[in-house]
């Protein structure tokens, strides 16, 4: 099934997610609607808050991305109560963009690499050294369980010429091409 993406303005976008166990009710379910979302969207990661809930839980495919970031090949994976226990010193710029701000695209610096802990759709505990396009493909989605959407990793210039733009998002003007839910 395909969910609603909240866009940007949404309370859900700016709360801190809880951690969830493998009785959290039709989770497999819910994993497959995002991956449904993501794809129609043509995304390439979608987190738990950009569907309506606070939990710890994104999925991310940055295979599309391999054309140009060969690393990208076959990195599709579910986080499931991630945490970020380590974050390198070399960074690394990327221009991203947002399914829940969708027209904006802004060029972020984050860490080139994470160690990241998580369990995997089948409730398994990984622990893993992620780098690169993926990495940054991970922390994106990691800020939403976090509260956080990547404009907060701009300066205050750039987010002061990006607010009429946000406004409009935030009032359905942004002439998205899938099903969002507004603030």
């Amino acid at each position: 099934m395909i969910l609603p993406i909240y866009q940007y303005g949404h309370k859900v976008l700016r709360q801190p997610s809880e951690d969830i166990d493998a009785s959290y009710p039709n989770l497999q379910e819910l994993i497959a609607n995002m991956w449904d979302t993501m794809y129609r969207a043509e995304g390439c990661g979608l987190a738990a808050p950009q569907v309506g809930l606070n939990i710890r839980l994104f999925v991310v495919d940055a295979g599309e991305l391999s054309d140009n970031y060969p690393e990208c090949a076959g990195f599709k994976k579910v986080f499931i109560n991630p945490e970020i226990i380590e974050e390198s010193e070399e960074t690394m710029p990327f221009r991203e963009g947002c399914l829940s701000l969708p027209g904006i695209s802004e060029t972020v610096v984050r860490p080139k690499t994470i160690r990241i802990k998580y369990l995997d759709e089948n409730m398994q505990p990984h622990d893993e050294e992620i780098s690169g396009v993926c990495a940054i493909c991970t922390q994106h989605e990691y800020d939403h369980i976090e509260g956080h959407v990547f404009i907060d990793h701009i300066g205050p210039l750039r987010r002061r010429i990006l607010k009429n733009k946000l406004t409009n998002i935030s009032k359905g003007k942004a002439g998205a091409h899938y099903r969002v839910t507004l603030p």
